[in-house]
């Protein structure tokens, strides 16, 4: 009897160190497995022609956490670093250009700087812009939308056009200011312009496309990004010179976007459990003299 009772024990020990043998292999995965579940979750099938792709690290390293950001700007890596995150999910370029094109930076002091501290925490960058804008709904626009409370203002499926009351451009500045604290926002228009309508251009899709919203007859104000001044910003302003019912609103680039990266850490719960994700805040990436400076 006794004998048959050890070889019980033995037998539920082993079964139980295979089953938490088995556990860990699951627990356990790489960058490149973690970015193929956010590729089989998206609504959209996935470009080879795309910027969304590693631009650091080994893919097939085990990730340890996950960082959600806009930017992976240094005071953001050093957050990764200190939560044991090595995977890294930015909505933005992190060496200084669209595509990530470090050849001529070789020998840029900021560069090497950047890229050695990666190298030596081992991190694992990957760009996710485009898809994430092109899945639908486009997963920017939907944090956006939800941080702004904008979502019952909507007049369509488009996310890009909402009617609100009557109010003046100025009033709603000072309201959006509210929600996008950090956001030096800039106003071009009357600031006692009534309106009604607005239409919302996040990041920076251009000035064709900011002014091709503002030739739409529904718009009256127009809450973007960024643009170039001497394309959207002079547009607006002489349309508003000239006694038409045109304005805009400009936040900044990650103002703009962040939420919708916040909104993207969310989505990634939904589907990855046993990795821990933290979703880290970039803010703006300069600041302006509200006082005088002593």
């Amino acid at each position: 009897m006794k004998v048959f009772g050890i070889c019980l024990i033995l037998l539920v020990t082993i079964n139980s160190n295979k089953l938490l043998a088995q556990s860990s292999v699951v627990k356990s995965q790489t960058a490149r497995q973690i970015i193929g579940q956010m590729q089989t979750h998206l609504t959209c099938p996935w470009s080879n022609e795309t910027v969304d792709t590693f631009k650091t690290g080994n893919p097939d390293d085990v990730v340890t956490g996950i960082a959600v950001c806009m930017f992976a700007d240094m005071e953001t890596l050093r957050k990764a670093v200190a939560s044991n995150c090595n995977l890294i999910i930015v909505h933005e370029p992190t060496f200084y250009n669209h595509l990530d094109k470090t050849d001529a930076q070789e020998d840029n002091p900021v560069y090497r700087k950047k890229i050695a501290y990666i190298n030596e925490h081992k991190l694992i960058i990957f760009r996710f812009h485009d898809h994430w804008h092109r899945t639908v709904p486009d997963g920017i626009y939907m944090g956006m939308i939800d941080k702004l409370g904008w979502k019952a203002n909507q007049t369509d499926q488009s996310m890009l056009f909402f009617k609100f009351d009557e109010q003046t451009v100025g009033g709603f500045a000072q309201k959006l200011q509210e929600k996008l604290k950090g956001s030096q926002l800039r106003i071009i228009g009357d600031p006692q312009l009534h309106f009604t309508n607005v239409a919302l251009a996040v990041g920076a899709p251009g000035s064709s496309s900011h002014i091709k919203l503002l030739t739409n007859d529904f718009t009256e104000l127009l809450v973007a990004g960024e643009a170039s001044e001497w394309e959207t910003y002079e547009y607006v302003l002489d349309a508003s010179m000239m006694g038409m019912k045109k304005a805009a609103i400009f936040t900044g680039h990650i103002a703009s976007e962040e939420a919708g990266m916040e909104y993207c850490a969310t989505w990634m719960k939904t589907f990855i459990h046993e990795i821990p994700i933290t979703y880290f805040e970039n803010g703006s990436s300069y600041w302006s003299v509200q006082k005088p400076v002593k």
